[in-house]
């Protein structure tokens, strides 16, 4: 059994996950707390709208899970999300794309 030191030194070097998010992404953590989770009220924050700011926490969360899994973005998923944050491609548009993406990477 380790000693309670030697676990927390363990713990220590291993980094906590948000500490690999980027600083606009953490801004958006923090934003989000600030607004008590009401996408409604981040999205009047940040100036842009409902669909928009979901978008962006929903790349977020994606981003963390990766961090949490050990695994790298899809580029095509990153693409898409960078489009509809942009307002160049609708939610739906991008969801339609990402289906078909998806359904042809389990066919190949």
């Amino acid at each position: 059994m380790m000693s309670s030191e030697t676990e927390r030194e363990s713990s220590s070097a291993i980094k906590h996950p948000l500490l690999s998010l980027t600083e606009e992404e953490l801004d958006l953590v923090l934003q989000l707390v600030l607004t008590s989770g009401s996408l409604k009220d981040l999205a009047h924050a940040y100036q842009v709208s409902y669909p928009t700011i979901r978008a962006k926490v929903d790349r977020l969360i994606a981003r963390v899970q990766q961090i949490v899994g050990g695994t790298t973005p899809d580029p095509m998923m990153q693409l898409l999300a960078d489009l509809v944050e942009r307002g160049e491609i609708t939610v739906s548009a991008a969801r339609s794309v990402r289906d078909l993406y998806r359904q042809q990477k389990e066919e190949q």
